[in-house]
């Protein structure tokens, strides 16, 4: 297979996975089935495919409804009846505070007539920021930098956030009662799980003030004095603890995931199957250190050359993690990827890609990289060192400098890594 040729049906299993997940697209049944109340619709959410998701509402609902989103910057769409709101991610900044405080105070004289639809996905943790009684958008800044530097995964990062907040972890849900809140969720998190998704603001929360602290204890993480102040006085009973299972509150609130990782790789699997290849699954809940994944994923590779008769495809999902000590620019696809070339040593049959498929890999308006054959001959010829490049956390730079950034722009969906790896056996 001629690379021209390995690199576009790479970019075309992404483009499938992407299609997939498309708001308008996974958005239709269910809008299809959905029946006005007898009261008013407010439509609520936010994340990186909800302004996407508010658009396809209103294309294909006709009836009555208002409401407010917020999405990163850039990923916006034109609506007419949803205010959309944009503002940072990953980082939450004064726009998402303001719009997550107007959100909640939306949910206030609501009645068992209205319906609260809330639209969610991945991004929404960042995107509403609304800090607790005690707390501030600074102390919550400073914290959410050391998680992301820390290699925690995103169960433990959102534990945290949901015990930091005024909205997440089901206390959005709690606010709109008595209504009906109806979520409708696109899944950026391995096993799916709604409470982990965005933090849960519309979800009943299983995690507690203690284990935010033992997060932080984990990783080390040294909080400001109010954070620290704010978790202990949780975990004494001070506070109260986010709404949990049984909660009577929450007796009105459904949750429908309609979007995840697995289904776009399934649509990833089919294209490749089209175009004659061996489709190997490693599953859509991949975790681990970034790097280390990729140097499995590449000796797994490198085995399947030895025993491949045909063109093969090894798709997985999930979300890696990265711990910081470089000061490059890096995220979690990029490092995965050039710890796979580095592990796979210019193999001539093996070409990978993978990226974010929010478009974003890190704080990068990068998706991620492709990784070719000839990926490390070309780095040497340009004077790199892969291995420091890895050690400085420096991937974007690594495969930006060899032309195999892979940009796509706004995505407006988010289901999480996407990862495949080409093997092209001896002919």
């Amino acid at each position: 297979m001629k690379d021209a040729d390995a690199r576009a049906l790479l970019r075309d299993l992404f483009d499938a996975a992407l299609a997939a997940a498309s708001p308008a697209t996974c958005l239709a049944p269910y809008i299809a089935k959905l029946r006005p109340p007898t009261g008013r619709t407010i439509v609520i959410g936010a994340g990186k495919a909800s302004a996407a998701m508010a658009r396809a509402l209103e294309d294909q609902w006709p009836h009555p409804l208002e409401g407010l989103v917020v999405t990163r910057y850039g990923y916006g769409e034109t609506c007419k009846r949803i205010e959309i709101v944009e503002a940072a991610h990953p980082v939450p900044d004064e726009k998402g505070r303001a719009a997550a405080g107007r959100i909640l105070e939306k949910m206030k004289g609501l009645t068992e007539d209205d319906l609260v639809l809330c639209l969610i996905s991945g991004g929404a943790s960042s995107l509403l920021a609304l800090p607790a009684p005690g707390l501030t958008l600074a102390d919550k800044q400073e914290v959410n930098r050391a998680l992301l530097k820390s290699g925690a995964n995103i169960v433990e990062m959102n534990t945290v956030r949901k015990h930091l907040s005024a909205i997440k972890g089901g206390r959005l849900a709690i606010a709109a009662q008595p209504a009906h809140v109806l979520s409708w969720l696109i899944s950026d998190v391995p096993n799916d799980d709604p409470g982990v998704i965005g933090s849960g603001p519309t979800v009943a929360d299983r995690t507690t003030f203690a284990e935010a602290l033992a997060v932080l204890a984990r990783y080390r993480i040294d909080p400001p004095a109010a954070v620290c102040a704010h978790l202990e006085a949780g975990t004494a009973g001070k506070i109260e603890e986010t709404p949990k299972p049984a909660d009577p509150r929450l007796r009105r609130v459904e949750t429908i995931i309609v979007a995840t990782p697995k289904r776009s790789l399934e649509a990833a699997a089919a294209v490749a199957r089209s175009r004659g290849c061996v489709v190997v699954m490693l599953g859509d809940n991949l975790e681990g250190e970034a790097r280390e994944l990729g140097a499995a994923h590449a000796r797994r590779a490198l085995d399947l050359v030895k025993r491949a008769t045909k063109p093969t495809v090894v798709l997985s999902g999930g979300e890696t993690t990265v711990t910081v000590r470089g000061k490059g620019r890096g995220g979690r696809n990029v490092e995965y990827l050039l710890g796979k070339a580095i592990e796979a040593d210019g193999a001539p049959q093996i070409w990978g890609l993978a990226a974010d498929t929010d478009g974003v890999d890190g704080a990068e308006e990068i998706a991620g990289a492709i990784f070719t054959p000839d990926t490390l001959e070309r780095a040497l010829a340009k004077g790199h060192d892969p291995k420091a490049m890895l050690r400085n956390n420096d991937g974007h730079s690594f495969f930006e400098s060899l032309g195999d950034s892979l940009v796509t722009g706004p995505t407006r969906t988010n289901v999480n890594d996407f990862r495949a790896t080409l093997i092209v056996p001896n002919t």
